[in-house]
């Protein structure tokens, strides 16, 4: 029994550390890579080089924000640094200069010190077998030193605010994947697809009680079992949270007459990651409503789907879509005005019901490359190794008093991922179909 006596502080007592200082064998501290990660970074600081000749860019790896107190979230490397790098290290520093790299890591602490057994940041017996600079550099193929020497190799003015041009830069050559990239969408894609079909099985039992939330768990579980984990917040909307664009907090019910907005993407271990959404009936069948919304953003997606190729301008799949969705509409009397004065840019009506953009770039960002020029973004023609996503939708809300009662809190998205390529373009998620039929007839085989 206790006797009220304070344990003593471990870096006070000599004996303990002389014990933790042997005895320990060396574990293996190989790096996990992503296969082909170091060589595709090696192009890519090729491609910067040429973009940016004679210049020095210094881009730090990021740490994991705090959740609360001395908790934090998992870390995630800053994009581009994983682009130039192809690793993923905590607080690290990376100095490219003429398609060469100099990572700066903060070493781990191993056997003989304190820091070993009493930081639990950078301790191995903390964290586990850690690799240090000369395992990295064998890893990655470049020079890996510790943090500490950065200061003494980089001038004085380099590493501190983000350089805005770099970022454009870097931005900008992320829009054009190379083989290796695309093969990572893609393994992104398919494995997001499969955990499409694993939500899908479950929708009995989160009807049945377990609601929502248990629906982006079964996704999220997947997703850190085949890959890094989500890409984003997983969006599970249900009936009058299906319209909500954002949908993430998850926490209601799954209610068994209403859509289901799944919107989901897999983010692979080269941090690559999918996007994709489909609406599906929670009973497996669509109402004539449900159908009648759904067939209109279908009817729009792929519009959108083929303004998707090669020399066409960015924003043509908008416009193509966007002018369904107004048609549609209009049919039904939801407009206040012509189709012609709704996409006029004065008018715009038709967008209350789909206030989002429908398309965005692809890659390690699900919103990739949102430090491009809009010039190089919207503005730019599409080219080969471009990835994007077309993503239009009706989002009729349940309180929206413009739209007629049957139609009130019902959201409908459809996203597929694609590629462009030399003569058109690839939808990576074309397993999963875009028609009210074709859902339901995968729903049940699901």
């Amino acid at each position: 029994m206790s006797d009220g006596r304070r344990p003593p502080k471990l870096s006070e007592v000599p004996a303990f550390g002389a014990y933790m200082s042997t005895g320990w064998a060396t574990p293996d501290r190989t790096p996990r890579i992503v296969p082909g990660a170091p060589e595709a970074a090696a192009a890519h600081r090729a491609r910067l080089a040429e973009a940016l000749p004679g210049r020095a860019v210094v881009v730090g790896a990021g740490e994991a924000p705090t959740r609360s107190n001395d908790t934090a979230y998992d870390f995630r490397a800053d994009s581009d640094f994983f682009w130039l790098t192809g690793c993923s290290i905590e607080n690290a520093v990376a100095v490219v200069e003429s398609g060469d790299a100099v990572l700066y890591i903060p070493p781990p602490a191993y056997p003989g010190e304190q820091a070993f057994w009493s930081d639990a940041r950078y301790g191995e017996l903390w964290v586990g077998a850690a690799p240090g600079p000369q395992d990295w550099s064998r890893a990655l193929g470049i020079t890996v030193r510790p943090l500490s020497e950065l200061t003494d190799d980089v001038p004085a003015g380099l590493g501190g605010t983000r350089d805005q041009e770099a970022a454009r830069v870097l931005s900008t050559l992320r829009m054009y994947k190379d083989a290796w990239e695309t093969g990572q969408l893609r393994d992104a894609v398919d494995r997001t697809v499969e955990g499409f079909a694993e939500v899908v099985r479950e929708i009995p039992a989160a009807v049945a009680g377990r609601g929502e939330r248990w629906l982006q768990g079964t996704f999220d579980r997947y997703a850190r079992a085949h890959g890094n984990g989500p890409g984003y917040a997983s969006i599970v909307g249900s009936g009058p949270h299906a319209p909500t664009l954002h949908w993430v907090r998850c926490d209601g019910p799954v209610l068994p007459d209403e859509l289901l907005l799944l919107d989901m993407g897999v983010e692979v271990d080269s941090l690559y990651t999918a996007d994709v959404t489909r609406t599906f009936p929670a009973s497996g069948r669509f109402s004539p409503a449900q159908r009648q919304v759904h067939d209109l953003v279908e009817r729009a997606h792929r519009a959108g789907l083929a303004a998707v190729a090669p020399g066409r301008h960015f924003t043509d799949f908008h416009h193509a879509a966007m002018e369904v969705v107004a048609h549609g509409l209009h049919d039904w009397g939801l407009l206040p005005v012509s189709v012609d004065e709704a996409l006029s840019d004065a008018g715009q009506q038709h967008r209350r019901y789909l206030v989002c953009g429908i398309g965005h770039h692809l890659g390690l960002d699900v919103h990739d490359c949102a430090r491009a020029a809009d010039d190089d973004y919207r503005g730019a023609a599409m080219a080969p190794g471009m990835a994007l996503t077309v993503e239009p939708g009706l989002y009729f809300h349940a309180h929206d008093l413009t739209v007629p009662p049957e139609l009130r809190g019902i959201g409908v998205r459809i996203e597929d991922d694609l590629v462009v390529t030399a003569d058109g373009s690839e939808v990576l998620s074309a397993a999963l179909p875009l028609d009210a039929d074709g859902l339901e007839k995968w729903m049940a085989a699901a």
